[in-house]
């Protein structure tokens, strides 16, 4: 079972749109997250929740969750009873995404709790934007959180949802290079969403929002199938008359 989920991104108003901080957007986007009280501990904002209390959120229906298919088992969840740690814990690293290994590490040896049990929230420049993963362990595809991580574990065998934003379709304005390399990756990740993006990003993060919820009254396991890789059907919209 996840024990620990770590948000990743950049602490700072001027860093708080932008793509690279997904994570803590999702934060901000939990079905439960009225019932997290956050409080500055380990290089970090630190929560935990009461796992018996997270069966009130789930959805009420796999439709819930845009996307899912029938058999995802999102309708029968149900919070095992033994052999299950009480407590979910949270943090979302002050240290700066190249440093998040630190604060979650820091949490993750105070509570005792192993990397396997560990749950990563974090962008995905290898997925477009509507598209969202649950992957467990694997490379590091050149995230610097994640690099991070490995460096404080010394394994990679943390889980992962994965948060879509793309690559971009060209060289950032007065940067050299070619499309997508050196700085111009620095530019997009720290670039903001744009106004056009905002409807699927919304959808995004409240169908992973949902998908977490369902690994922590889960096996992630059993959530790896499905979730493998989704992407979020855009809203059909009516045609002008």
């Amino acid at each position: 079972m996840i024990e620990l989920v770590a948000f990743f991104g950049n602490p700072g108003r001027e860093y708080s749109l932008n793509r690279h901080n997904a994570g803590f957007m999702l934060a901000e986007k939990l079905p439960f997250c009225t019932a997290l009280s956050w409080q500055k501990k380990f290089k970090g904002h630190y929560a935990a929740i009461d796992r018996s209390r997270l069966n009130a959120f789930l959805p009420k229906s796999p439709a819930s969750i845009a996307g899912s298919s029938s058999d995802s088992g999102s309708d029968s969840v149900s919070v095992p009873e033994d052999e299950t740690p009480p407590r979910v814990h949270f943090i979302k690293p002050e240290t700066f995404m190249n440093l998040s290994g630190e604060s979650v590490s820091r949490a993750a040896a105070f509570f005792k709790i192993k990397s396997s049990a560990i749950l990563v929230i974090h962008d995905e420049l290898e997925l477009p934007l509507g598209a969202i993963s649950l992957k467990a362990g694997g490379g590091l595809g050149g995230h610097n959180g994640l690099r991070s991580m490995k460096a404080c574990f010394g394994d990679a065998d943390f889980w992962r949802i994965r948060i879509g934003i793309g690559r971009p379709d060209s060289r950032m304005p007065g940067e050299g290079g070619p499309a997508g390399s050196g700085r111009g990756i620095v530019g997009w990740v720290l670039s903001d969403f744009d106004a056009d993006e905002e409807e699927t990003l919304n959808r995004v993060l409240e169908t992973a929002g949902n998908l977490l919820l369902s690994c922590l009254v889960n096996k992630p396991q059993t959530l790896l199938k499905e979730w493998a890789k989704k992407i979020i059907p855009p809203i059909e919209k009516e045609p002008p008359e």
